[in-house]
């Protein structure tokens, strides 16, 4: 039975070592490094110069996306998680959306929203905001232009507020 613990403890922490990529090092960790430790990305990009841009997005649960640059040299240049304010404020008006999603990686797709009459598409991460609250950050496109229009982000805990003032906490 101490066997067994032990075998799922060690499971465990493999498991939370892939999904951020700890463990790797720049200069060192070559491209198979990291697809082995964090599995295949859900987007890249290749770069002009033989890089590559890899996005890892742990949500819709989790909080979090690394982006992983891989030099012309198969070898891992930085790993970084991009959902913060930090990144967050790279995002202008006026942008596309490949350029955002070079930024942060993409969004949940089930919480993407399309509004017919303001014709804006919205795109929203989930994230840990600087107090350690579960939060949404939203890019909002202009639809025909396909471009940002502007962004917001918002404590979780707003939404059920919004349910509980307008009476539409589930029952």
């Amino acid at each position: 039975m101490k066997t067994i613990a032990t075998l799922l403890v060690a499971l465990l922490i493999a498991g939370c070592a892939s999904y951020d990529g700890r463990g790797l090092k720049p200069g060192v960790s070559s491209l198979d490094d990291v697809t082995q430790l964090m599995g295949e990305p859900a987007m890249r990009w290749q770069e002009p110069d033989g890089s590559q841009l890899l996005a890892y997005p742990r949500g819709p649960a989790g909080f979090n996306t690394y982006m992983v640059t891989i030099g012309g040299n198969g070898l891992m240049t930085s790993r970084q998680a991009v959902l913060n304010m930090k990144h967050f404020a790279l995002i202008r008006e006026g942008m596309s959306q490949d350029q955002v999603l070079r930024i942060l990686g993409p969004s949940v797709p089930q919480w993407t929203v399309y509004f017919e009459r303001r014709d804006e598409l919205v795109w929203e991460w989930r994230f840990c905001d600087a107090w350690n609250e579960p939060s949404r950050f939203d890019v909002l496109f202009d639809n025909t232009t396909k471009k940002v229009r502007t962004t917001q982000s918002y404590p979780e805990s707003m939404i059920r507020r919004f349910r509980e003032v307008c009476g539409n906490e589930p029952q």
